[in-house]
């Protein structure tokens, strides 16, 4: 078992490791240093001893079998209502560069009923391969009978590098694969690498509140399994000349699933697709209050565009979860991007600073939120929101 210990002869208290430890699990006592029972084994304050006076023994991970026999680039082809999601297209494109640095194959992985032209379209986006299993019952998605499949086709053909969006649906059936395949699985990666020497996966992902980026690879277990934040890859024009192939695997499909799928609901929110907007406007709590909220959602209204919110705005009840952008929320890149009344904190800024074009709307000119900005308007909130939808509107007439 993993463990560490204070070396009491060679600590003299000095204190540094408590400022490396992340989760404020040192304590000096009696002018030692003694570590608490909410330590995570992280290993930051080891390096940070000056005295050697830390000591941690790793557990041996060992292998899972004979690694070399995986080969290929593999990306899960998310779809809802026959309808495959941007995020893979993304993927594509990213998994392209990935397997053509291994000198392997890209595939699609595609689970639905009557997916044959959105197979296509997958090869016409980069792929190589797509594994098509095609059946009504997997018309919607259900986390039990995907993630039986899709283990299914892992062990059967050993593919190398497996990539998901960190979606709803991604989020969910990558877990359950990398553990019924005893591998690991790095989340929410927004940059992703090979070390073509050793065939590693350099997963790279925000992390401490997004006050660092960490870099994680998997050397053991196979295959290296991510998820990937949607807008942060950028997807390959579409070649419709590409020629690849659409392969039919026979497996076994879960028909009795514990897990039903009695209705899929569309709320509102969802009417125009954050991840997928061209045009957000997000508020903040610099509105001042839940009612100014109302004009944020007459702005994209007025736009086409759909309504953002910074986590502040959500925790106090102004507006539902699924508008989140951040850290904590959703990732997007909208060529326009509106942040009324949000000052810039580090986690929003982790889930939007990839828009083409920033309108930052702050009457705090030292605000972060300006650093970032394309464009910065100073002033009142609410009043600037009023003079653009007024502005917006005798234009769009």
């Amino acid at each position: 078992m993993a463990s560490i210990r204070i070396i009491s002869e060679k600590c003299y208290g000095c204190g540094i490791c408590l400022g490396a430890c992340p989760f404020g699990a040192i304590r000096i006592i009696d002018k030692k240093a003694v570590i608490q029972d909410n330590c995570t084994l992280c290993g930051a304050c080891v390096s940070s001893c000056k005295f050697n006076a830390i000591e941690m023994t790793k557990d041996e991970t060992g292998t899972a079998g004979d690694i070399s026999a995986y080969r290929g680039v593999w990306v899960f082809a998310e779809q809802k209502e026959g309808k495959v999601a941007n995020v893979v297209t993304e993927l594509l494109g990213e998994g392209r560069k990935l397997a053509d640095q291994l000198g392997e194959k890209l595939s699609a992985v595609l689970l639905g009923d009557g997916m044959e032209a959105a197979a296509q379209e997958l090869i016409s986006y980069g792929a190589d391969n797509v594994y098509l299993v095609d059946h009504p019952s997997l018309q919607r998605f259900n986390d039990e009978s995907y993630a039986d499949i899709f283990t299914q086709l892992i062990s059967r053909y050993k593919p190398e590098i497996v990539l998901m969006g960190a979606t709803t649906y991604g989020r969910s059936l990558g877990p359950r694969v990398a553990s019924r395949l005893n591998t690991g699985l790095t989340a929410d990666c927004t940059q992703l690498e090979i070390d073509t020497e050793r065939r590693l996966l350099l997963q790279t992902r925000p992390a401490f509140g997004g006050n660092l980026m960490a870099t994680i690879i998997c050397p053991d277990h196979r295959p290296q399994m991510s998820t990937v934040r949607p807008k942060v890859m950028k997807a390959l024009d579409p070649d419709p000349s590409r020629v690849g192939e659409i392969i039919r695997p026979d497996v076994d499909i879960p028909l009795d699933t514990r897990v039903k799928v009695l209705e899929t609901v569309t709320t509102l929110c969802e009417k125009v697709n954050l991840t997928e907007a061209d045009i957000i406007v997000s508020g903040g709590r610099g509105l001042g209050d839940p009612g100014n909220f109302a004009l944020v959602e007459e702005l994209a209204q007025i736009l086409g565009g759909a309504v953002g919110a910074s986590r502040a705005v959500v925790d106090a009840g102004w507006v539902d979860y699924s508008h989140q952008v951040g850290q904590t929320g959703k990732t997007v890149g909208p060529k326009v991007y509106f942040a009324c009344g949000i000052s810039g904190a580090v986690q929003h800024l982790a889930g939007m600073s990839s828009s083409d074009t920033i309108i930052a709307i702050n009457k705090d000119p030292d605000a972060p939120i300006f650093k970032v900005a394309t464009f910065g308007i100073t002033g009142d909130v609410v009043e600037v929101l009023k003079a653009l939808i007024s502005e917006f509107k005798k234009r769009l007439k």
